[in-house]
């Protein structure tokens, strides 16, 4: 069977955008989806955004409303941010409680074979302009949407600190063999960077005959 990674960020926007097509893409064809969860750049990169060029962010806080009015999404600025950073000097705060947990629980929920399912509704949480998206009566009723349960997602992930490591380690080390950047979608090796690939993505699937009847 086809392989698809899927490289992903609960902070990135353009992830966010790309999400649910990502599940219609596991829906409609016949491969064997790995959804593969990575830190933001802010992590992996933690001087990125205070050595980067002062026009990324402007751009991005224009493109990516436009994207998501183009595509009929949702769009509203993470409150809170699951960064912390300050973003006048782009320093990243060395400590990450927010998206720590959101990772853990992310692979707990891969554990499940549920990531995508995290992802798209968690996603659309965080960048869908609910406020407080990470409270725990928040997130549970967000999780409850997928159908699943946050109490056991906890649990996995506190008694599995040094798998949560050790695949953090590995998929952010097998992504880039291919890009830094996400949405990241590997088709057998072949990469697609970005939500403006997956159309190029489907068009791979189909000229494969991967579609499911």
């Amino acid at each position: 069977m086809a392989k698809l990674d899927i490289y992903w960020s609960f902070r990135s926007p353009y992830s966010y955008l790309a999400i649910d097509r990502l599940v219609a893409i596991a829906r409609d064809f016949d491969v064997d989806i790995d959804f593969r969860p990575v830190r933001p750049l802010a992590m992996r990169e933690p001087d990125f955004f205070e050595r980067g060029r002062k026009q990324f962010l402007p751009y991005l806080f224009r493109d990516v409303p436009r994207e998501a009015e183009q595509l009929g999404i949702a769009f509203g600025m993470p409150n809170p941010d699951p960064i912390k950073m300050d973003m006048t000097t782009g320093k990243v705060d060395p400590d990450q409680p927010i998206l720590n947990e959101i990772m853990a629980l992310a692979l707990a929920a891969c554990a499940e074979n549920r990531g995508l399912d995290f992802a798209q509704v968690v996603g659309a949480s965080i960048w869908g302009g609910k406020q407080n998206w990470n409270a725990p009566d928040v997130l549970g009723e967000t999780l409850n949407d997928a159908g699943l349960d946050l109490a056991a997602l906890s649990q996995w992930a506190a008694d599995n600190p040094s798998a949560i490591t050790e695949t953090i380690k590995r998929n952010e080390a097998a992504q880039l063999e291919q890009h830094w950047g996400v949405p990241l979608m590997v088709l057998d090796g072949e990469p697609f960077f970005g939500q403006d690939r997956l159309d190029s993505l489907v068009w791979r699937l189909e000229q494969r005959g991967l579609r499911r009847d």
